[in-house]
């Protein structure tokens, strides 16, 4: 039993608020590719922690649940901010950098003469500038 209204109303927003991360995580999980990055940030990091409606040890363990970075910033005092764009801006380098280096060259090749078709190569002509 709650002893206050305002302690009720603390753990409701703050049971609330999870339940919306769990649903925002759960939809990023279906709709999103797998290797799609993500990262969880706490609002109002200037407010006393008592006032706010997840307090840090919540946050981040809600993040380390889901594998994710955790920041908490304030838009007043611009804590955090550029950090938490940068982060994530290097991790979805990284990542490219990595999908980049396991994926095998494409070549493309123009105007090689089919094998199976039965055409010497010098019997082949370009048809690009009238040639």
């Amino acid at each position: 039993m709650y002893t206050s209204v305002g302690q009720f109303k603390t753990n409701f927003v703050h049971n609330c608020t999870c339940l919306y991360i769990r649903n925002w995580i759960r939809n990023i999980e279906q709709h999103a590719s797998d290797n799609v990055n993500k990262i969880l940030v706490g609002n109002k990091a200037d407010m006393d922690e008592s006032k706010r409606a997840v307090p840090t040890s919540k946050g981040q363990a809600l993040a380390d649940e889901y594998g994710t970075k955790f920041f908490e910033t304030s838009a007043k005092t611009n804590m955090n901010v550029e950090e938490v764009f940068f982060s994530i801006g290097r991790d979805i380098k990284q990542r490219l950098s990595e999908s980049d280096a396991k994926s095998e060259p494409q070549t493309i090749r123009i105007n090689q003469p089919d094998q199976g078709a039965g055409t010497s190569q010098g019997a082949q002509k370009s048809a690009c500038c009238g040639s």
